[in-house]
């Protein structure tokens, strides 16, 4: 059985109600995405190679990573511990932190977008990747992860660089901002902002992905090959698995089955208040996919409303990994979020909306100003909204 985190629910019945509806709703858009490749034959042709389906198609090989170097540092009041990291590219540095259960190799399909104007460090958290996990007695907590990426920083030589988090890695860029270790935070999907029902469900959602990856290698290496196998090991996660390759599948659930830190950051993520407060003197970009079925889109909101001043951006027809979805996308707004133009102070009338000049060839093709309630699913007008979320279209999709 999975390990299911035990929480009280005012409405226990609601809770698992909508935890198998979302299970359901994620296993059936799979199986839709699934039946669409397979251009609506029937029965058989789900289990055929997907290699035969995505023949005619251009899927986007994410850039080889480097050999992972590693740093050894020792925190004020921690244990030693060490790190690993590549660091790659040229000009302003931006570090970017990957989800719970995953690695530096996340990023592997946006680095090379950023590595042209930017020094890139992707970092192995501890306990995940090729970073070991930390010291015994030390706990997957915040506080304990901050104070080990600041000490990472100053032993790489990084005075407060920008900070780029995904999910886990999000609410961490947050917390290394509120603790001025960061130049800009840029947030995609960020865990935290929650309510004790989501809460339940996304570490769910975890714990059966970890059960997945435990299958054994040969079985996720057939599935992964497969249309409806594929779907299946994606589709929660991803609204484009076709972007995805059966390598980078096997090495995802590689990394997942790895992760020696996953069930201490798990136990961490029940703790109440994973993010108060603000970040008031501090650039912060927010970035949500419209179809994350992880961190569902009234997150955002919350998240919104919690740091007023955030340059806050939707990202169409993205699951809940936009890097893997619309990787050129996600670099784009790095680079704005990242630009010199961007870290200064922002003017008040610069509220959620601010955005660096786009550089030649950006693919965001358009920009709409959308306002969002607080509490609500999807941004809308009307009475009562607090703010305005940036939306963002990827013109490289029309070219596949």
């Amino acid at each position: 059985m999975w390990n299911v985190p035990s929480l009280s629910l005012t409405s226990p019945f609601t809770s698992i109600t909508g935890l198998a509806g979302g299970l359901l709703t994620a296993g059936t858009q799979a199986f839709g995405k699934a039946w669409d490749w397979a251009g609506g034959l029937p029965g058989a042709v789900l289990a055929m190679p997907l290699s035969f389906v995505n023949s005619g198609r251009t899927i986007p090989p994410a850039a080889p990573s480097d050999t992972g170097h590693f740093v050894e540092v020792r925190p004020p009041g921690l244990a030693p511990m060490t790190v690993a990291y590549e660091r790659r590219g040229t000009g302003e540095p931006v570090v970017l932190l990957h989800g719970i259960g995953s690695n530096r190799q996340a990023w592997d399909a946006v680095m090379p977008l950023l590595t042209v104007e930017r020094e890139v460090i992707t970092v192995d958290l501890p306990g995940f990747g090729d970073s070991p996990d930390l010291p015994d007695g030390l706990p997957h907590d915040l506080p304990t992860v901050v104070a080990s990426l600041g000490a990472v920083f100053s032993a790489l030589g990084l005075k407060r660089p920008h900070v780029v988090g995904h999910s886990m890695g999000g609410l961490i860029a947050l917390r290394l901002g509120q603790a001025g270790l960061a130049r800009s935070v840029t947030a995609v999907a960020p865990a935290g902002f929650w309510s004790h029902a989501e809460r339940w469900y996304a570490l769910t959602v975890l714990n059966a992905a970890r059960q997945i990856a435990r299958l054994p290698e040969p079985v996720t290496a057939w599935l992964s090959q497969t249309i409806l196998g594929h779907a299946v090991l994606t589709g929660t996660l991803y609204m484009r698995a076709d972007r995805s390759t059966p390598e980078a599948v096997v090495a995802s659930l590689r990394a997942l089955r790895q992760a020696a830190g996953f069930q201490a950051t798990v136990r961490a993520g029940r703790a109440r208040d994973l993010f108060v407060g603000d970040i008031p003197d501090l650039p912060v970009t927010l970035a949500w996919g419209t179809a994350d079925r992880v961190l569902p889109a009234r997150q955002a909101a919350r998240a919104a409303a919690m740091i007023p001043m955030a340059r806050m951006m939707w990202l169409p027809r993205c699951g809940h990994v936009p890097m893997n979805d619309a990787p050129q996308l996600v670099a784009q707004i790095i680079l704005r979020a990242t630009a010199r133009s961007s870290t200064a102070e922002l003017p008040e009338s610069g509220r959620g909306c601010a955005l660096a000049p786009a550089s030649t060839g950006s693919p965001l093709s358009s920009v709409s100003a959308v306002p969002y309630t607080v509490g609500n699913d999807r941004p809308h007008g009307g009475r009562g909204a607090r703010g305005t979320w940036v939306t963002v279209q990827d013109e490289t999709r029309g070219q596949e």
